[in-house]
């Protein structure tokens, strides 16, 4: 590991400096530093400011502090009622160690496990642009079928960010240009030819919250999460899924997939063909094609496309109280 300063943030302004970088949880930079993917100068632990806990917003919703742990988020019993979809993606992420110390911010923020960006001794454009994209020739199993480009099909990880995305949160940061507020599905950019730039955030930016909107029918939601092994696994395809029906009819829905794209990948083309129809299994399925016709799987990956249908199928089934055959 490359040798770098520590230090312990009193303010925004402690992680302005070239070659800083902010330290919550580590779950995910410590391994990338160990690796010598991730080469800081010095480290900025913001596990003193005051960013850990769960407030209600005046008018409605929730305000998710950036340092809350995952295990205490999902455990938090206004989450856990009004927004079961984020609960249980929480949950199906990572170990229960990882969980106690990985942070709200640090989960959204986390970065791609493709292996050929692991491996900091191979070409991989996100850490050495210009260096190519091995993984569209070689191991790509578990990449991206929608979103990426010829200089990056690597996928985002994160379960809770799909949860996140699907439920419309909004993240608040707080850096040199001032504070903002980003949505969640905008927070990410896709790799196009600037792979190496995972999101928008610019040097010395901070996630100080995440911001969840009210959304009546979310208590009608759920996240289904497909892996290689029961125990703690990233996804190979996952779907968060928030449906409203009316007389039959799907009146709302919220859809977002997971591991299939560089990005969480907010579902609008599906939810816009289930809208005003009826809640049928086949409805579901016509909804899930209608966002997956754009999908360009390579020699491997073609699987997420029936994969990720059939969660979609099977979460909508249960939400609306179809029986699953």
């Amino acid at each position: 590991m490359k040798t770098f300063d520590y230090r312990t943030a009193t303010g925004l302004a402690d992680g302005l400096e070239p070659g800083a970088v902010f330290l919550a949880g580590g779950t995910n930079l410590v391994d990338l530093m160990k690796l010598g993917v991730a080469t800081p100068d010095v480290l900025v632990d913001v596990n003193k400011l005051p960013m850990h806990e769960v407030t209600d917003l005046p008018g409605g919703g929730v305000r998710i502090g950036s340092g809350v742990r995952n295990s205490d988020l999902a455990a938090d019993r206004r989450v856990r009622t009004a927004y079961p979809v984020l609960s249980q993606a929480l949950l199906a992420g990572a170990s229960g160690q990882l969980r106690n110390m990985a942070t709200t911010g640090g989960n959204l923020l986390q970065r791609t496990r493709c292996r050929y960006f692991m491996d900091a001794t191979m070409p991989c454009n996100k850490h050495r642009p210009g260096s190519g994209c091995p993984a569209r020739d070689g191991d790509h199993r578990n990449l991206a079928i929608l979103g990426g480009s010829a200089a990056c099909i690597a996928t985002h990880p994160s379960d809770m960010a799909v949860a996140l995305v699907a439920l419309g949160a909004v993240v608040q940061v707080d850096g040199p240009g001032g504070q903002r507020s980003i949505p969640v599905t905008d927070l990410y950019q896709l790799p196009g030819d600037t792979p190496e730039r995972d999101t928008i955030l610019d040097h010395g930016e901070l996630i100080t919250a995440v911001d969840l909107p009210e959304v009546p029918f979310a208590t009608r939601s759920a996240y289904r999460k497909a892996r290689d092994r029961a125990s703690y696994a990233f996804a190979v395809g996952s779907v968060a899924a928030a449906v409203e029906v009316k007389d039959g009819l799907v009146s709302d829905v919220r859809l977002a997939f997971g591991a299939v794209a560089p990005k969480p990948w907010r579902a609008l083309a599906a939810e816009a063909a289930l809208r005003g129809q009826p809640a049928t299994r086949e409805n579901f399925q016509a909804a899930a094609d209608a966002e997956l016709g754009e999908a360009r799987p390579l020699r491997d990956n073609a699987y997420k496309i029936d994969l990720v249908r059939n969660l979609t199928v099977s979460v909508l089934e249960s939400l609306t109280g179809q029986v699953t055959r």
